[in-house]
Parts: C-alpha cells; structure tokens; sequence
C-alpha cells in the first residue's frame, strides 16, 4: 500500500515539474531582449491607441501622434508612435492638446475677439468643411490636399492672368499689407502650376487695365485670359498674456480678402469672391506674435477662396498668338512655359466678334473667325516661345489666334 502511494505521489510531482517548466512565466523568461520588445509592441498596436496615448516601452517614452508623411505617401498610416523626446506637435495638435486652464484661456480670448468683430457688424466666418476639401495645395497652416481635377478646355495648358496690386483697406497701411497680399496671392496661384501671373508693367499699356479697351488688348494681342483685382479689409488683432503660464504673448487675427476675377474676352466680372479666416488657425506667442499672426490671417484668407479662384481661371479656354512670320517659319507668343510641347497640333483662326445678349446687353463671349489652318510645333525657344510648322492652309497673319487642338 505504501508502495502504491509513492507511486502515485511521484507521478504527481512529475506532472507538477512539467507544468512549471512550460509555464507563461518561464516561457516569458526563456524570451530574449528583442522578442520581449516586440510583444510589447504588438500589445501597444493591439490596444487601439488613440492620438495624444503615451506608452513607455523599455523605459523610453512614446507618444501616437499624426504622421508627418502620411499627406505625401498614400502608404504611409496616418498615425504612429513617435519618441517623446522626437516629437514637435503640428499647429491644430498644440491647440488639441493644450491644458485645460490654458484651453480655457484661450476660448474666452477668441469669444472676446469674436464679440468686438460682431460689434462692428463684422460676422466671424469660419471655413466651410467642403470649401477645405477642395483646396488645390496648403499654405502650411491647413493640410495638403488632392489636387482638383477639372475637365476644362486646354487643361494642360497655362493660363496668362494679371494679379493687380491688392487695395489696402485697413488699419495697418504703414506695414504695406496689401503689397504682402499680393506677393502671397500670385505665389499661390503659380503654385498651382496652371496658372503664370503676367507682371502688368512689362506690357505697354497704361490707364486702368481693366476697362473695355485695355481688357481687349490683354486677351488678342498678350493671351492674357483674367485679371484678378482685390481689397484686403478688416484685419483685427487680439493678444493677452496667459496666467500663471509665462510673461510670451499670445496673439489671434482676423483679416477679409476680396478678389473679382474679369474675363478679358467679354470685358466684364466673371466671379466674385471673399474670404474670411478662421480665427483659432492664426494662434501665435512671443515677440512679434501679433504681426505674425496677421500674417498668418491673410495667407488662410487666400487659402479659403483659393478653390473658387482657381476653378473660375481655369473655365477661361486658351489661346495664343502668331507673332509673326518669317522664312516658312510661324512664331508662336507661347511656349513651354505655358505649357506647349514639340508635336502639339494648333489650329489657326482669325479674330472673331464678340457676341452680345440682346436682351440684357451682356456680352456672352468671342466666337473664333474663320478657320486658316494648322501649325505644327516644331521648337521651343525662349521664356515661352515657339515656332511651327505650316501644316495645312495658308494667308495667315500676325493677329491670327492659335488653339491646341483638342
């Protein structure tokens, strides 16, 4: 019986022996150094994180925050883990993440602001999620977006427009705002690379460019589809230094931007546009924040209307000009620059009328005048410039415009 109970109590210790040695404990401790790393890490990944989760692994500490890459590689996931010590958070991440006292602060700040604008019958406007989804390209205070696809005449090709210098409507005229408006607006548009900003006092016309006679001249003669005047109105500031944080000023802006887009070919506004900008996007502290954050106003004021701008350029159709003729050759006042490549097919057609609603004596538009003929880029040469090949048709003349042929 004694002997039957030994048995059994060792086959018992036996099976204890094995349990021990393959329990999670031992199979953890059997893990080398990086094994146990990774499955923290997975356990990190598995949790869900959300943006603005800290977590330490092996005593360093880590933050998921917005990947900085993720607007300019599709592959690329929108969130990771950053080293604490290797993070810089983004604009709108340091108005997120901000203390609750400092939130708090600034709130009553922008309500303040918000008040003094509505007393002044100043509406504050914020961007409309749908404007923002369109944007072509960010000014480094809104995100990246796709660029618009837009199925106009000539898509490939550059529009010619003249940025006029911006009116200066408001308090700050001795710090030349409206000249700084204007350097942001036509950056913007030539960022875009479909549009080339033509400076108006390298053409030989003078008096007010935007009347009938000078607007003719632009479209036949220098291909200048629209010229865009604006108004910059309205810029406010507001600065406070936080209690209890440090003696850095913070400062917020607000500023209205207004541009008509006239169509060279009818004479007459093709759209116009106005834009306010969000007040919580031009946060700034420190020295000089209140100068940057008017700055910072209006390059989010250009952002807003940037889309409608763009889009109603680009309704404008293209067209160039022979410049003239010589040796068989016919030279094109448009080039690479604007978009032309060896091969391109143009057809030729001389001025047309301008067509006019009887009813309402608005003009509607040129229809082109008889057809001459096709060219056949052979060179480009110069800034924008080209030369072609006579193709088929003939009698052509200098005043003639040219149209890539669809």
């Amino acid at each position: 019986m004694i002997m039957k109970k030994n048995v059994i109590l060792c086959f018992l210790m036996a099976v204890l022996l094995i349990a021990c040695s393959s329990s999670p404990a031992k199979k953890e401790a059997q893990k080398t150094p990086e094994q146990q790393k990774a499955q923290r890490i997975e356990k990190i990944e598995e949790a869900e994180p959300k943006p603005g989760d800290i977590k330490v692994i092996d005593g360093v500490d880590y933050i998921y925050a917005r990947n900085r890459r993720y607007m300019v590689n599709p592959y690329e996931p929108e969130y990771v883990w950053i080293r604490k010590d290797q993070y810089s958070p983004g604009f709108g991440e340091s108005i997120l993440s901000s203390g609750k006292k400092e939130k708090t602060e600034l709130d009553k700040r922008i309500a303040k602001l918000e008040e003094e604008l509505r007393k002044k019958n100043i509406a504050p406007q914020m961007v409309y999620p749908t404007q923002l989804g369109m944007l072509p390209s960010g000014m480094g205070y809104l995100p990246t977006l796709t660029m618009i696809t837009f199925n106009y005449p000539s898509p490939k090709m550059k529009r010619r427009v003249i940025v006029l210098p911006i009116a200066d409507q408001t308090n700050y005229k001795e710090e030349h705002m409206g000249e700084l408006a204007t350097r942001r607006l036509i950056s913007k548009l030539e960022g875009t690379g479909t549009i080339i900003c033509v400076d108006p006092n390298t053409i030989n016309l003078s008096g007010n460019l935007t009347s009938q006679e000078s607007m003719k001249i632009l479209n036949e003669l220098y291909g200048v589809q629209a010229i865009v005047k604006g108004t910059l109105s309205d810029i406010y500031t507001s600065s406070t230094k936080i209690e209890g944080k440090d003696d850095k000023e913070t400062s917020f802006a607000i500023s209205r931007i207004s541009v008509d887009i006239y169509n060279t070919e009818t004479g007459i506004i093709l759209k116009h546009l106005s834009g306010r900008n969000p007040v919580f996007l031009t946060k700034e502290r420190g020295d000089l924040s209140a100068e940057k954050a008017k700055i910072k106003a209006i390059d989010l004021s250009i952002e807003v209307i940037a889309e409608d701008l763009l889009k109603a350029i680009l309704s404008l159709d293209w067209h160039a000009r022979i410049a003239s003729l010589e040796d068989g050759k016919v030279y094109i006042n448009a080039g690479r620059l604007s978009g032309l490549e060896k091969g391109n097919i143009l057809e030729v057609y001389s001025p047309g009328e301008q067509i006019v609603d009887s009813k309402t004596n608005t003009p509607l538009g040129k229809i082109k005048g008889s057809f001459k003929g096709e060219l056949e880029v052979s060179e480009l040469f110069g800034v924008d410039a080209s030369w072609a090949k006579v193709k088929k048709g003939s009698n052509f003349s200098p005043t003639d415009l040219v149209y890539l042929k669809k």
